[in-house]
């Protein structure tokens, strides 16, 4: 039995890793942290705790809290863990960080696209790349976790397989991808309110999304199979949508001559075959987001388009589960020794 922390628990990702985390037979203890709420019960900010999680929000003190937990998670935005985590906080206890300020290995890449400094750059060695599926013993090892992003974790899997065996042009990958509006998180802004994003879809952070060199760092790595940086370069649009959850991320890129369905098949069952999270569907199937709101799994699904001889791999994910909280405590159960799956195996919940 462990006691954790949730530092940012009153954001979109924090209350999705307590919903989670209340339900997880092997956590004894949560310590719901917030900076706007010190003081407030939990179940007063999100009523769906009631009688379930009515402790008062503590202060987001990084420092104290890691004395009085065995597992951290940071749910902030990018630039606060790298000013507050120390190499003494990652040996008293151990941290997951949802952000963004641990998730490269150069830390001039997070600099450029983040605008910002990076406080602790020398912790980035330390960190380990939290994408389950292919950093499982990596995990176990680290006491520091940069759990991925969503647009990421659904692009790096769906396109992963592909660069990793070699079937496609790693100059020709695009990516053009969908999310729901929680993606964007709970703080006011004008471009997430109603009236501005129903009944309308528009594109963002074309050409210049936070997401693209993370994307790019991994699937590197797969091309020249984790030896060395090989530099592929995506092109990768991000699109809002008028719904709460998900994220739907299709991938276009030009196949190697010869390279037959049979062989994406094959390529695809090799890297998810034993995977309980990732579910590959049938030839000429495609995932929808409903199918996977409220769950930890992540639906892939292609078809090759003889015509051009180009494949089209499309896959989805609940942005606050796979994407986020789910991916968390599925970090969290691979370095305490728990079975991988415990706590996540929730179907989901159709129609809603």
């Amino acid at each position: 039995m462990i006691t954790v922390g949730v530092i940012g628990s009153t954001g979109y990702a924090g209350a999705e890793l307590m919903r989670l985390l209340c339900r997880h037979p092997h956590v004894e203890k949560i310590l719901a942290a917030s900076h706007s709420y010190v003081g407030d019960p939990f179940s007063q900010i999100y009523p769906n705790f009631n009688k379930i999680f009515d402790a008062p929000c503590q202060a987001s003190d990084m420092a104290t809290l890691a004395k009085q937990c065995d597992l951290l998670f940071l749910s902030l935005p990018h630039g606060i863990s790298s000013q507050h985590v120390t190499e003494a906080m990652v040996e008293e206890c151990l941290i997951i960080d949802l952000g963004a300020d641990f998730r490269f290995s150069d830390v001039s890449v997070y600099e450029t696209w983040y605008k910002t400094n990076h406080k602790n750059h020398h912790l980035l060695a330390k960190a380990v790349y939290g994408l389950c599926e292919l950093n499982r013993q990596q995990i176990k090892t680290s006491r520091l976790i940069a759990n991925p992003g969503c647009y990421t974790t659904c692009s790096i899997l769906t396109t992963y397989p592909l660069l990793a065996k070699d079937l496609i042009d790693a100059d020709t990958v695009v990516i053009d991808a969908k999310s729901g509006v929680s993606g964007a998180g709970r703080g006011e802004k004008l471009g997430s309110m109603f009236c501005e994003s129903n009944e309308s879809i528009k594109p963002y952070g074309v050409t210049t999304h936070r997401h693209t060199p993370e994307i790019e760092e991994q699937l590197s790595l797969a091309q020249s199979h984790g030896t060395q940086n090989s530099g592929v370069i995506i092109s990768f649009t991000p699109h809002l949508v008028p719904m709460n959850r998900g994220i739907l991320a299709t991938v276009y890129a030009k196949l190697r001559p010869g390279v037959t369905q049979t062989d994406v098949e094959d390529a695809y069952a090799t890297s998810y075959k034993n995977e309980q999270f990732v579910r590959v569907l049938p030839y000429g199937n495609f995932p929808e987001t409903r199918w996977v709101k409220g769950s930890n799994y992540c639906d892939i699904g292609f078809t090759i388009d003889q015509r051009t001889q180009r494949i089209v791999a499309c896959g989805a994910l609940d942005n606050l589960v796979k994407g986020a909280a789910g991916q968390a405590v599925q970090n969290m159960n691979i370095l305490f020794g728990f079975e991988e799956a415990t706590g996540l195996d929730a179907i989901s919940a159709f129609p809603l």
